[in-house]
């Protein structure tokens, strides 16, 4: 039988969000009638290339560290009142992400949990790294003949269907398409065929609401004074009821804070939309320009009127290369006269590194002057509209595939303890290794997703 309405809350919205969030989303999943899922969106591009390089270091590793965190909590709850699980958290090792969490439904009693696993993403079994950088890159640095660390496709909606159609308690996921979190499973209550264009859209508009979790319930919305948001250390996260007739209602946990008005689901519903009447996805073209927003009661909005149209030839990729290193280093300095001590520091720091021989870009900050909005070159010269006497941290930052000189720039930050302006301290400084990306696109008809489950169940 087909249900009248799916209830669909969202437990996480990025990798590292509230681990506790979900919690408040399963209580009150627990009292809704009909089919329930809670996904959780824990895979950004970057976030897939840092898994890429985990995994390349321990092949055991590459799914989402926040798993347990995020499921522990949940998952027992979420299994004895069907509440199904769908999530990216599989990264670039989905079957590691399922064995853990079979590993802690064991620990909690979970018995006979049915956990499917979707691959197919991975671009680097149906194609060679020679064919991956001859396809022109639409977004991104270009690939040029950068070493092909890993190469993953954005997979639609249907494996995540067929899974849940097949018994699946929990669906781990690697690369696919965000709003195909939310999608999949309407797919499989509602049978939406794969040319029903306009429920296709539907599902792809409540999976874009809920994707990005506390967004669209106040959370990077509140600016106070002119966008007021209620108790926000304790914003409810998004839970969608979508119904079969092109329609759904966003709202939020019970007994929480944050807001769902029709200004949090209008700016969440145009967050990374370039044209809203044609947002590509792998399931269906989105257009989202004829949507109504309407508050239907306290914390409830119903959104209807989404369209779309036949879905692309091709599906994209991320590209992830080897980045090299980046560095950064900082100290503070306080108090009278505050801001020339800092920017005598940052002379040193400029004199200092023209020694260093790099075509790498090194860029210096004041922060608590002009260091976010000055783009990639500093903007020190405009820093005099500061009080002299403040708190101001100084930033040096470079990047490059020479360890050795990234390095090098960090230890001239060092050594203004005893080198530099009078009362420097509050030294930190950062050495990562960096993967950098780049987008294509290939031909669907060579991607092959697959769903299978855990040994030992159907």
């Amino acid at each position: 039988m087909v249900p009248s309405v799916v209830n669909i809350g969202c437990g996480a919205g990025f990798s590292g969000d509230r681990v506790d969030a979900a919690i408040p989303v399963v209580e009150t999943l627990a009292n809704k009638e009909g089919p329930k899922y809670l996904i959780f969106e824990t895979l950004a591009e970057r976030t897939l290339a840092l898994a890429q390089k985990h995994r390349r270091k321990d092949p055991a590793h590459g799914y989402s560290p926040f798993l347990e965190n995020y499921l522990r909590p949940i998952l027992k709850k979420c299994y004895e009142t069907d509440i199904k699980i769908v999530s990216n958290f599989g990264a670039a090792n989905p079957k590691g992400a399922a064995m853990k969490i079979s590993e802690i439904a064991d620990q909690l009693g979970c018995k006979n949990i049915k956990i499917a696993i979707v691959e197919g993403d991975d671009l680097l079994q149906v194609m060679s790294s020679q064919d991956i950088q001859n396809h022109p890159t639409i977004e991104g640095l270009e690939i040029g003949d950068n070493e092909v660390v890993a190469a993953n496709v954005y997979l639609g909606a249907r494996p995540i269907a067929e899974a849940l159609s097949r018994g699946a308690d929990v669906v781990v996921v690697g690369r696919c398409t965000d709003p195909a979190l939310v999608l999949g499973p309407l797919i499989k209550e509602f049978g939406w065929g794969e040319d029903d264009w306009i429920n296709l859209a539907t599902g792809t508009m409540a999976g874009h609401l809920l994707e990005c979790g506390g967004q669209v319930t106040g959370a990077y919305f509140a600016d106070p004074g002119y966008k007021d948001v209620p108790d926000l250390a304790n914003v409810g996260f998004p839970i969608a009821e979508v119904a079969n007739d092109g329609s759904l209602i966003i709202t939020k946990a019970d007994n929480t804070g944050g807001l769902v008005s029709a200004q949090t689901v209008k700016e969440q519903l145009l967050y990374e939309i370039h044209d809203p009447e044609n947002y590509f996805t792998a399931d269906v073209i989105l257009d989202i320009s004829k949507v109504r927003v309407a508050e239907v009661g306290p914390d409830r909005v119903k959104v209807s009127g989404a369209h779309g149209k036949q879905r692309p030839d091709t599906l994209k990729a991320t590209v992830s290369i080897d980045g090299g290193w980046m560095g950064e280093a900082e100290m503070s300095y306080a108090g009278p006269n505050a801001l020339k001590r800092s920017q005598l520091a940052i002379d040193v720091l400029k004199s200092r590194c023209r020694d260093i021989k790099t075509n790498n870009p090194i860029r210096f900050d004041i922060v608590g002057t002009v260091s976010v909005h000055s783009g990639d070159n500093e903007d020190t010269a405009n820093s005099h509209k500061y009080p002299d006497d403040g708190d101001y941290r100084i930033r040096v930052a470079t990047c490059g595939h020479d360890k050795e000189i990234v390095e090098r720039v960090n230890q001239e930050m060092l050594s203004l303890y005893c080198s530099g302006p009078a009362a420097g301290g509050g030294f930190r400084q950062h050495l990562t290794d960096q993967v950098q990306t780049a987008s294509i696109l290939v031909d669907r008809n060579k991607i092959m997703p697959k769903v299978h489950f855990l040994t030992g169940y159907a």
